[in-house]
């Protein structure tokens, strides 16, 4: 009986430091996951090679083409090696455009550095006046009020030198729609970088064809007409194109990663595959989809094992016009599971992140600011710089536009980086692998933990929440011109 005490008081003694120990090791655990990402990641990053395999066997990623479906099975079959059982493709259909021939003659002078830009008509061949809209925004056209119509606009990609202070640039597409709205029969686009870059993209808001031809020509050429006309001189310009548009058929690529407790909830981790076909699309978004790759393999590796759901996605055709992710969210809900997306998590152009953007969700900041507390102390040179506002035209918007949390890197790319995005500059030799790594690093330990807090305060927004909340993020305006608005008044 004594021996019986004396064994219950001293397992009673031990079971404040049993209790100490066991809490110790889950804050040591929690930690010693970030450290090992940390390290797995320095030491056996293959995000690099695999961009650089990607690039160099299939190219261009074009939504609709022969590289396109490659780059399809490329991800598939990567996600498979690294042990993931879940992987599935999303296959959609839809009308996807690709670039033929083009033309542009000024004063019957031929311009060598042209480009058409996404979804202009299929066929056209127009001569008409160019009338000079600056940086064609909606103040602009408004200042030239008739003037536009039936000519020609020349805009420029970005907002010139010497504008007044506090302008907010919009994207091409919607130039184009203000263009087409004025009457305009054509618009010629300056690229903002010199050196003859040509930048390429959509000119559609919808995704859908133009009624007008929508080119690009370089810097210097679109500075030189800009001078032309403001000493008085006429120009004309004579516009011939051929391009193509028809159904296909595309695929996301979905690998996922199951949760051990809150099983009914999903956090989504993607970019977009896709690209344009003049330059491989290293940087957009090439960097993007091999930082992804690299998280969901680190995490296999190291037997990591989140709390939710992750569901890593490679979307297609954002380039044309977010088609990949607006077919996921509609498929989610049709079946169902839209709810269930608790968070999703953008990478695309990331370049060497600093921070993260909450995008207009104030509840999340404390929790952004505290995750990033954790990474600097596992690398101090984090700086943990957090921002805090919604922007469009990434996929990210397609689940925003449903109410749902989205989060995107804040990063840093190199300005001679960005200076080729969607130009035929965009190749392999603009990629740093370091940057590269620092987002699989980041990135990778940013998601670990959204995945497995507690409680996330963030939730979905039900219609009028996300009007609203669209609305207070100053977007009402450039959604109405994407005729993306769907609340009416």
């Amino acid at each position: 009986m004594k021996n019986t005490k004396n064994t219950i008081k001293l397992l009673l003694l031990s079971l404040p430091i049993f209790l100490f120990i066991s809490c110790e090791t889950k804050t040591e655990k929690d930690e010693n996951v970030l450290a090992s990402i940390n390290t797995e990641v320095k030491e056996n990053s293959k995000a690099y090679v695999n961009l650089e395999k990607m690039i160099s066997e299939i190219g261009h990623r074009l939504t609709g083409s022969k590289n396109g479906a490659e780059a399809e099975e490329y991800t598939y079959n990567l996600f498979k090696s690294y042990g993931f059982e879940d992987v599935e493709y999303h296959e959609f259909e839809v009308e996807a455009w690709a670039r033929d021939s083009v033309s542009l003659e000024v004063n019957d002078n031929e311009v060598a550095e042209v480009v058409s830009l996404g979804h202009s008509p299929v066929s056209a061949d127009i001569e008409h006046e160019v009338i000079d809209v600056n940086n064609g925004l909606r103040a602009d056209f408004d200042s030239l009020k008739d003037e536009v119509k039936g000519k020609i606009a020349l805009v420029y990609i970005g907002i010139l030198d010497g504008s007044p202070e506090g302008l907010k640039n919009i994207h091409r597409s919607e130039k184009t729609a203000l263009a087409i709205e004025y009457g305009a029969k054509g618009i010629i686009i300056t690229n903002q970088v010199p050196g003859g870059v040509l930048l390429t993209g959509t000119a559609s808001v919808t995704g859908s064809l133009i009624d007008i031809p929508a080119i690009c020509i370089s810097y210097e050429k679109g500075m030189e007409l800009k001078k032309q006309l403001a000493e008085g001189e006429i120009i004309n310009a004579h516009i011939q194109m051929s391009n193509k548009s028809e159904v296909i058929k595309s695929r996301n690529v979905i690998a996922t990663l199951a949760g051990t407790e809150k099983t009914d909830e999903n956090i989504i981790l993607g970019g977009h595959l896709d690209s344009w076909d003049l330059s491989t699309g290293a940087i957009d978004n090439g960097i993007g989809i091999a930082a992804i790759l690299d998280i969901a393999r680190t995490y296999k590796i190291l037997d990591l094992q989140p709390k939710r759901n992750i569901k890593f996605v490679m979307f297609m055709g954002e380039e044309q016009g977010l088609l990949g992710s607006k077919e996921m969210v509609k498929m989610l809900a049709d079946k169902g599971e839209l709810g269930e997306v608790a968070y999703m998590m953008n990478i695309d152009m990331s370049g060497n992140p600093k921070g993260f953007n909450a995008a207009g969700r104030n509840e999340m900041m404390p929790i952004f600011d505290a995750i990033g507390q954790k990474i600097q102390a596992v690398d101090s040179s984090y700086e943990n710089t957090n921002a805090n506002k919604a922007g469009l035209h990434s996929d990210h918007q397609s689940f925003m536009m449903e109410g749902v949390p989205v989060v995107g890197l804040v990063g840093n790319l190199e300005r001679k980086v960005y200076s080729y995005y969607h130009s035929n500059g965009d190749d392999f030799s603009l990629v740093n692998e370091e940057h590269l790594k620092n987002t699989v690093r980041f990135g990778g330990m940013f998601l670990w933990e959204l995945a497995n807090a507690d409680k996330i305060p963030a939730k979905k927004l039900d219609f009028q929440e996300t009007r609203q909340f669209l609305i207070e993020q100053g977007l009402k305006d450039e959604l109405e011109l994407g005729n993306e608005w769907k609340w009416g008044e």
